[in-house]
Parts: C-alpha cells; structure tokens; sequence
C-alpha cells in the first residue's frame, strides 16, 4: 500500500482543481453527505452523471454551480464501473466507511476520470491522506483504472433554523442569520450555506414577508455544544424582537415524515403544535424567548436542505 498526504499528491501530480472535500455521518439515518467543490464547472457535471450512473453508495445528489452534495450509504456497494457507457459510469464512489475518528472514501475512475480520483480529489483542502493498493494507482491517464481512498475528518451535520427576529420598524432575519455565519470561527465548524425559507405569506401576526431563515453547518462532534452556545447567544443578543426562536437538528436525515413541512407554507400554526412535533423529529430548541418565532425556527429547518423551492410558496418552482 501507497499512503500519501496531500502535498505529496501535488508534488507527484502538481497542483489541480479540487477547492474542498468534506464528509458528514449520520450514523442513526446510515447515511454520509459528501461535499465537494471544483474550479470548473464541467468536471463537477461529468462526474455527477457519472457516479449517478454507477451507483454504488451513491442514493442521489444535487449540484449547484461547481459544487455537488452527494447522500452516500454508509457501508462498501458494488458499482456499475468501467468505461462510460449507457449502464455503466466511468467514476463510481464505492463505499463510506466510518473508522472512529475518520471517515474512509472509497473511489474508482477511469481515464480522465482516474485522474480525479487518484490525483485530483486527494489534493482537496481536508482530505488527510490517500491509501493507494499499489503504484499501479499512481500511474494516471490514458485508458487506465485506478483506485483510492480518500480519508477525511469525521464531522456531523448540524442544521440551525432561526425567525422572528425582527419587527415592522427594524431588522431583517436573513441578515441577522448570515452576520452569525461569518462571524463563527470556532475551530472544527464549517460553514455550509444560509437559505431563505418562505413560510405563509398569510399569517396575521408577522413582520411583512413571514420568512425564516436556516443555516447548514458540518460540524466536528466535540464542537456541537459550542456552535449551538454561539448561535444562540449571538441572534438573541442582536435580536431586536422578544419572540426570536431557534431550533436545531443534528443529522442529515429527519426520522420520519411531517405534515408541518406543507402547513408551516399553507396554515396558520400554534407555538404548542409546532413545539410537540418538534420533539417527536428529535429537533430542539435553544432559545430562551420561547416566542411565537419557534414556529417559523422549525419550518425553516424543515425545509433547509430541499433546495430553491425552500424559498417559495408551496409548490411553487422553477
């Protein structure tokens, strides 16, 4: 077996595209999210189609710009891999595996695509070292097959949904939500994204465009306590609303379905409804107010990770 860091791999390689590469476990849902950025747009697309088509432990992924979110199966799945064909993808992600602290990433490319995984993603700001079989691995391009393992930190996710943070005469959640963002700088916490959740435009008693908003972090587990500390403290400390509310969830996937998801968009709902289907998803609450914004707080991370339409009256797309 060949391991190297990446430097090693960019001294071997030189420097190439990949801008990050993280993984996320949530062990109870046996699921990992898989983050990973490009410089170039074009690569991330090939390689979605691709890996989509392989399987693997790939169950689906998104795309936004040069950025893909893959929601991996944890575990090692037989991909349909080889040369890029009608069935068959030439880049396959092959199995996530959790080893205490460390995630190993297991990854198949061929040609082009077993530059990616063999001198390209071991390059990525995160990654810890890759585990090659042999030098024949190390050997890129051409009509070739290679094979790596990519090792990262462990992280988890943690989704925060926060509204009612403002009034008819000052603030703006959404503002509020992305000061807090930038201004986290705890080691072992990555910011991910903030978005915008459109909540029903037709509750009476709101500021004007009844929106919360959500934030995405991937989280190291020791750091957990200290992010929610944070982002508690910081948005009711600049609230300027008594009703602020703030709920948090940490994984990638909610156990079960909610009927809140559609009514947070459609109905008026009570605090106390909100509050008990709250506790059944295993979402918690860490304001102090105990307001009325604990309604719009669990919409918002209902919805946090389902995209632009999150941003939309129900049913509403593009």
């Amino acid at each position: 077996m060949v391991v190297l860091t990446p430097e090693e791999v960019k001294e071997r390689f030189g420097p190439l595209f990949s801008r990050r590469l993280l993984v996320m476990v949530d062990e109870r849902a046996q699921l990992a999210e898989i983050i990973e950025e490009c410089r170039h747009r074009g690569s991330i697309e090939w390689d979605v189609m691709n890996r989509n088509r392989a399987g693997g432990a790939v169950r689906k992924i998104t795309v936004e710009g040069s950025t893909m979110t893959i929601t991996a199966k944890l575990g090692t799945h037989a991909a349909h891999f080889g040369a890029a064909d009608a069935e068959i993808g030439g880049q396959a992600l092959e199995g996530v595996e959790v080893d205490g602290d460390e995630v190993i990433t297991r990854w198949a490319g061929i040609a082009g695509a077993g530059v990616g995984v063999a001198a390209c993603l071991p390059q990525a700001p995160g990654v810890l070292r890759t585990e090659y079989a042999s030098e024949e691995d190390l050997k890129v391009g051409g009509a070739r097959a290679n094979r790596a393992n990519i090792i990262l930190p462990r992280y988890e996710k943690v989704t925060i949904g926060i509204d009612d943070t403002d009034t008819k005469e000052e603030g703006a959640t959404w503002v509020l939500a992305s000061k807090c963002a930038e201004a986290c700088t705890i080691p072992g916490v990555e910011y991910l994204n903030m978005r915008l959740i459109q909540l029903n435009p037709k509750v009476p008693n709101k500021t004007t465009n009844c929106v919360g908003s959500a934030l995405n972090f991937a989280v190291r587990p020791e750091a957990v306590d200290d992010l929610c500390a944070f982002v508690r403290d910081f948005i009711q400390e600049n609230s300027v609303s008594s009703d602020t509310g703030i709920a948090v969830y940490r994984g990638i996937e909610l156990p079960f379905e909610s009927s809140i998801k559609k009514r947070v968009k459609t109905e008026v709902l009570t605090k106390d409804v909100c509050e008990e289907e709250a506790a059944r998803l295993g979402i918690t609450y860490i304001d102090t107010c105990g307001g009325k914004g604990r309604i719009g707080a669990l919409g918002a991370v209902l919805w946090a990770n389902e995209g632009i339409e999150a941003a939309g009256l129900y049913g509403e797309h593009l």
